[in-house]
């Protein structure tokens, strides 16, 4: 079996990407892509991320879109698109009719006007709108429902509160884009407030409706309207006014070096565990040596009947591979009644511990969870087992540290867990969020006084979720569990994993905890292969293209990084490495086109392994022989060398003099 279609290959799906389609509203540039609207541009600075219409269940899942009857009209600077679409998934049934339109004086209005046509409770219905984490900082003028108004700025650091001070209870938002120049967004149909994004590491400020005051989930009834307007437009302070047309030139994308940047060292890099149970085989312990792996992640609930043989199987596994473990343990009341079952279990199996984790069995979003009586009944106990360092925060999203703060006293480190899903899951979203994973750990650096952080675990999809207001429902027959993304598998999975490393590296993150040993949720699949094989389109017995970035680092542990900087990061980002003087260059293609990243401020002669849709099979096969695969790079007189990147692809440029 090899890896399927070019799709399967870059994605994990047989599935086109949906199409994009260019717009412009006078000045203002932007994108369509199956009812949103994306990057909205003024000059090449981008003014809004994405304006799209989520129909979230009573556990804040969304329920797709489909349309149906689209009608488009578009002129060199004007557009009309007119559409129906349908949201339906269990008992939800909702209908709605979408209009957009951009005039040539640079203003953009999208309504839509919805019926339920069942009854459902829901969490939310309508627009969404994202302001670029970029804009932070950002003056910005408040309008309110009430005909206030409020001066202030996009915040800098993340913010907890939802919604964010005084972005609440709005008519309207306009927002400085550069000096002189504002951009106007004003919502009709209901009230709208603003919530910090960037603490799920989406990489914006979301405005939405309705507002969270209000109590959810709530019961829609059938035949309930809901009727929306969005009006987009740019305003001109200057006194010489004049806002003209811009068209950006291509240049591709640069990569290099930040002149003065101090380097970091690189994180310590782990795994978690296999969820599947199953022991590591002799092929699977070969293989993940490899990676020269620093610590196995294992989660122990210490009541739980299967406890100690996940404690057993861990350490067995740890001794393999040699590496200790990061122990995660979730207490639940009574503490000291879980502590002796605990104390006793480590006794019996001893394992190799080298660092504990402490989490409440049960995180509450809204505040108010236990975890400094979590860290008090455990701590001592632990260190008395294995003197080595503790940390506690959260074990889901950034959100849940900032509103629940662990006793630092008690503590050597701070922890919390990233996934990229909790809002949107396209391939654009993803990119997005990984440069945000560093604005997490520099908040994390602020808010812990000092103390490093661990970032455990980063997954692609929600391991479970904590903001569900009803019990999950099993997947359906043949259908994938939602803990597992078909990207997983993918060269998109690689590129995402190597721009993670990035940000959390250049960040100052001490350690960072990846995915699972084996499986669809790990870095390699089982040797049996694929429990959904038509789903879930792997090579049994063989390495995910993720793998070879993480060989990549682990080849080079002791290196430092350089930060760096790609002036479309969206595009083609990377990261530098430097150890004994020698220099290497990881790079991906975040996008399904061509792509020339521009390497500069690097001398030498360059060696370059590329993995692609071509080598993607040979790499999950046979990736000794993959990883020895370098071909020299031709290095141009004007001190930089160009890099062809074939759709989603990872390349490896080893710098020598």
């Amino acid at each position: 079996m090899t890896m399927g279609t070019r799709n399967v290959r870059y994605y994990g799906a047989v599935n086109d990407l949906p199409e994009r389609i260019a717009l412009r509203a006078g000045p203002l540039s932007l994108l369509w892509e199956e009812s949103d609207l994306r990057t909205i541009k003024f000059e090449g600075v981008e003014v809004l991320r994405r304006i799209y219409i989520a129909i979230r269940d009573r556990n804040w899942g969304t329920v797709p879109n489909t349309l149906s009857n689209v009608q488009m009209v578009v002129e060199q600077d004007s557009f009309l698109i007119t559409f129906d679409a349908a949201n339906a998934e269990g008992d939800i049934d909702f209908t709605w009719q979408g209009r957009v339109s951009g005039s040539a004086e640079g203003e953009i209005t999208y309504s839509m006007v919805g019926r339920a046509n069942t009854t459902f409770w829901k969490s939310r219905i309508g627009f969404c709108v994202l302001h670029p984490a970029d804009a932070a900082g950002a003056a910005c003028h408040v309008e309110h429902v009430d005909g206030s108004t409020d001066m202030a700025a996009l915040p800098v650091h993340l913010v907890h509160e939802q919604p964010v001070t005084p972005f609440a209870e709005m008519a309207a938002l306009t927002h400085e884009i550069r000096p002189g120049i504002w951009f106007e967004t004003r919502f009709a149909g209901d009230i709208f407030e603003m919530e910090d994004q960037r603490n799920w590491t989406d990489a914006s400020f979301k405005t939405f409706s309705t507002p969270l005051r209000i109590p959810y989930p709530v019961e829609l009834p059938a035949g309930t309207a809901v009727v929306q307007t969005l009006t987009l437009r740019l305003i001109d302070k200057r006194p010489e006014g004049g806002i003209a047309q811009f068209v950006a030139e291509d240049r591709g994308v640069q990569f290099g070096p930040i002149a003065g940047a101090p380097a970091t060292p690189l994180p310590a890099i782990g795994l978690g565990m296999a969820s599947h149970g199953q022991m590591l085989t002799e092929h699977e312990v070969a293989a993940l040596t490899t990676l020269n792996l620093d610590h196995l992640r294992v989660d122990i609930h210490p009541i739980s009947p299967s406890a100690r043989d996940v404690l057993v199987a861990a350490s067995q596994a740890a001794r393999a591979l040699g590496t200790g473990l990061h122990v995660a343990v979730f207490l639940d009341v009574p503490y000291a009644e879980q502590v002796q079952v605990l104390e006793s279990m480590l006794e019996d199996v001893k394992p190799p511990v080298e660092a504990w984790l402490l989490y409440p069995a049960h995180e509450d979003f809204r505040g108010g969870t236990p975890i400094v009586p979590v860290v008090e009944a455990a701590k001592l106990a632990l260190k008395r087992y294995a003197d080595v360092p503790l940390g506690a925060g959260t074990d889901t999203d950034f959100i849940f540290l900032l509103r629940n703060r662990p006793p630092l006293h008690s503590l050597d480190f701070i922890t919390y867990a990233i996934n990229p899903q909790v809002h949107a899951f396209d391939n654009t979203s993803l990119i997005e969020t990984v440069a945000c994973q560093a604005a997490t750990v520099r908040s994390a650096r602020l808010l812990s006084d000092g103390l490093p952080v661990h970032v455990s675990p980063v997954t692609l999809r929600m391991r479970y979720n904590p903001y569900a207001t009803a019990a999950p429902q099993p997947p359906p027959p043949g259908e994938l569990p939602p803990q597992v993304d078909v990207r997983q598998m993918s060269l998109f999975g690689a590129g995402w994993t190597l721009g993670s490393i990035k940000y959390l590296a250049e960040s100052g993150a001490e350690a960072v905890t990846y995915y699972e040993t084996t499986g669809w949720r790990g870095v390699m699949e089982q040797a049996g292969g694929s429990p959904i094989p038509e789903k879930f389109r792997s090579i049994a017995g063989g390495v995910f293209p993720l793998f070879h970035v993480l060989a990549d680092i682990g080849d080079l542990r002791h290196a430092q990084v350089i930060p760096t900087r790609a002036t479309d990061p969206l595009v083609v980002d990377g990261l530098l490495l430097e150890e004994r003087g020698r220099r290497t260059v990881l790079l991906y293609n975040a996008t399904p086109s061509m792509q020339a990243a521009r390497v500069e401020g690097l001398s030498g002669h360059v060696a370059c392994r590329l993995l692609d849709e071509r080598t993607a099979d040979q790499a999950a096969r046979e990736p000794e022989a993959f990883r020895a695969s370098f071909s020299p790079l031709a290095r141009t007189g004007d001190g930089y060398f160009e890099v062809p990147l074939s759709p989603y692809a990872y390349a490896r440029l080893d710098v020598s003099e």
